[in-house]
């Protein structure tokens, strides 16, 4: 199971109702941030989840909104008695621009591992899931997200007894690892079935629709991306600075073959964005407009 937390919906500045667009997942123990602009701690304190489990900062790229609050989170974290390692994951001149922020937090008791994305897209082993960034298109350099976990196909009783495999090695095999007993080698295709679906997150903010979300995006279970502007008449100012209308993040999500849309990172102008939803379920029928601290529970289907 992923638990998935859209800790605010805010753009550019937050708001009193409103804070700045970020989110935090929780699998297995650990858990990720993406885009940690000013007041995201206290969005994460609201919610009521934990600091220390996090494992891993995602940035989309470096406009204030989206890290500037890193330095209290930090601090924070650290007078928690923090000491595992903590990875960051950005754009090139990550170290540079993290560095600079820190100079109000200098000292720390854990290390920071930083990771700059190479190339147009760049996949990450994380642990149980994986990670991949994908470039988009916004006036600065800037990458989009997926987390994806994978399901193993389901555990074959006849082919494991007709292998003479002994059952206190189904588990282990079932866990995708092999098995060696008196010079013979069992690998789990001896025993599963083809792979399950498993879950699959895509999260995008500040950009122009592209081919890249198109194609990262397809099948997600759970597609959050940016709503710059609600109102129509806005369309040539989502070209101009590189954002994006609810109705083309709904096109988005209907070309995807999504299952469930949230919108976010909302201009501070749009104070009511539930008032342009009916032309955005008029394209894609199951989308939502995001809220601080929007959750779900995203599992495995049934199978």
């Amino acid at each position: 199971m992923l638990d998935v937390c859209l800790l605010g919906c805010g753009g550019m500045m937050p708001l009193p109702y409103r804070w700045l667009t970020s989110l935090m997942t929780r699998f297995n123990g650990s858990s990720l941030l993406i885009d940690c602009g000013e007041g995201t701690q206290i969005a994460i304190k609201e919610k009521g989840w934990s600091f220390k489990p996090i494992d891993v900062i995602c940035f989309t790229h470096y406009h204030g909104d989206h890290i500037s609050g890193l330095p209290g989170l930090l601090l924070t974290m650290g007078n928690a008695d923090r000491r595992d390692p903590l990875t960051l994951i950005g754009p090139k001149g990550l170290a540079r621009v993290v560095n600079s922020l820190r100079v109000i937090a200098p000292e720390l008791p854990f290390e920071i591992e930083y990771i700059e994305i190479e190339g147009a897209e760049q996949t990450f082993e994380m642990d149980g899931y994986r990670l991949k960034a994908f470039r988009v298109n916004h006036n600065v350099l800037c990458y989009g997200y997926t987390i994806e976990i994978d399901r193993a196909g389901k555990f074959d009783v006849a082919r494991a007894e007709a292998s003479g495999i002994p059952k206190q090695y189904w588990k282990v095999l079932q866990k995708g690892e092999s098995v060696e007993l008196n010079g013979t080698v069992y690998t789990p295709d001896m025993v599963l079935g083809a792979p399950r679906k498993g879950i699959k997150l895509t999260y995008t903010t500040d950009t122009r629709p592209t081919d890249s979300i198109r194609n990262n995006a397809k099948g997600s279970d759970l597609f959050i991306c940016e709503g710059m502007y609600g109102e129509k008449e806005k369309a040539a100012k989502a070209v101009e600075y590189k954002h994006m209308t609810f109705t083309e993040a709904a096109t988005l999500a209907k070309e995807g073959g999504v299952k469930e849309l949230w919108l976010t990172h909302y201009s501070p102008s749009l104070t009511k964005p539930e008032e342009y939803m009916d032309d955005v379920r008029s394209i894609f029928a199951n989308a939502k407009a995001g809220k601080d601290c929007m959750s779900a529970e995203l599992d495995f289907p049934e199978s």
